[in-house]
Parts: structure tokens; sequence; C-alpha cells
């Protein structure tokens, strides 16, 4: 897996990540799943950022995304 699509799949668990935490904080359970998904999130972060030579820039981000979703297409 390159890792471009680490990082989009990274984006996309921080993404569902952040409303069930919130959704977790506000009906008093515990965020435990929103917690792992946002740990494992980060971990696809860092993994993709520091495999990819120079790392990104955050203007980078939507031609990424883009990529990765017209190669999955």
């Amino acid at each position: 897996m390159d890792s471009d699509t680490v990082l989009v799949i990274g984006l996309a668990l921080a993404w569902l990540g952040v409303p069930a935490f919130v959704a977790a904080y506000a009906h008093r359970r515990s965020p435990f799943r929103a917690m792992t998904m946002l740990v494992m999130a980060g971990g696809c972060i860092a993994w993709a950022t520091l495999s990819q030579p120079g790392g990104y820039q955050f203007s980078e981000l939507p031609d990424v995304v883009i990529r990765v979703l017209g190669q999955l297409l």
C-alpha cells in the first residue's frame, strides 16, 4: 500500500472519529471506539508522512485525495 492511500485512510478515520468522540461525550458513554479510531488515524497519517520523501504539504492534500479516489474508482 503506498503512502498516499495510507494518508487518505488516516484522514477518513480522523473524519469519522471526531464526531464519534463528540457523540460519546454528549451521551456520557465511554469514547473507547472513537479514541481507537483517532489513534489509528494518527498512526496512519504519521506513517504516511514519514514514508513519503519530503513529507506532504497542506496544499497537496486535495490532490492526494482525488488521486487515490481516482485509483479506487
